[in-house]
């Protein structure tokens, strides 16, 4: 495979889904190092960024009594909802302060206060698109590389989505920690291979 066509997309490696945060997945800080490492094989790099607005609809606080973890169901399907985390603008929502930042795209997602964003390229409507596809067809961009946080979220959601949309998909699991919130990890892993992702 030609190396030029190849982008690594780094999956929401912030503060607040790191060990201490309010997110925390367990692991998160240990896959920091190993992804730096990596950002110099490929000629491009994205880094993605939960980003969202004070009392945005997927958090339980918004939800009157509802508890953090627990499903509600919104215009768009069914929505986990989740504490208070990645609000625009805070320490949670910053890049771990070790992650290499000098990247060619950071994409911000979850900004509207409505629906949730767990993949790079749609929101959780499944239709309504961040952009990131047509930057990296642009860019020439045929096949990606996952890595980021969490395995069963949002780089399973954003792999799945690259795959329909034509791209060849690995995800380093070696590079990625999950919050297996129900059994998560398990469905999420074999969505991603039905979808034809590569796990490596």
């Amino acid at each position: 495979m030609n190396p030029d066509t190849q982008a690594l997309i780094v999956i929401d490696l912030q503060n607040d889904f790191c060990p201490g945060g309010a997110l925390a997945v367990a692991g998160g800080d240990e896959i920091v190092a190993p992804i730096n490492a990596l950002m110099d094989r490929f000629p491009v790099v994205v880094l993605t960024q939960d980003w969202h607005p004070k009392g945005h609809s997927s958090f339980a606080f918004s939800h009157a009594g509802a508890a953090p973890f627990s499903t509600v169901q919104m215009p768009y399907g069914e929505q986990t909802l989740w504490p208070d985390h990645c609000i625009q603008g805070t320490e949670g929502a910053a890049f771990h302060p070790a992650l290499r930042t000098d990247a060619d795209v950071i994409l911000r997602k979850g900004m509207n206060p409505a629906i949730d964003s767990y993949s790079a390229f749609f929101e959780n409507d499944r239709a309504t698109p961040t952009g990131l596809e047509g930057y990296l067809r642009t860019r020439g961009i045929t096949a990606l590389t996952l890595a980021g946080l969490a395995t069963d979220f949002c780089v399973a959601y954003s792999a799945i989505e690259a795959a329909r949309l034509g791209f060849t998909v690995t995800v380093r699991t070696d590079l990625c920690r999950a919050i297996d919130l129900g059994g998560s990890l398990a469905a999420m892993t074999a969505q991603m291979l039905e979808a034809g992702v590569t796990l490596v």
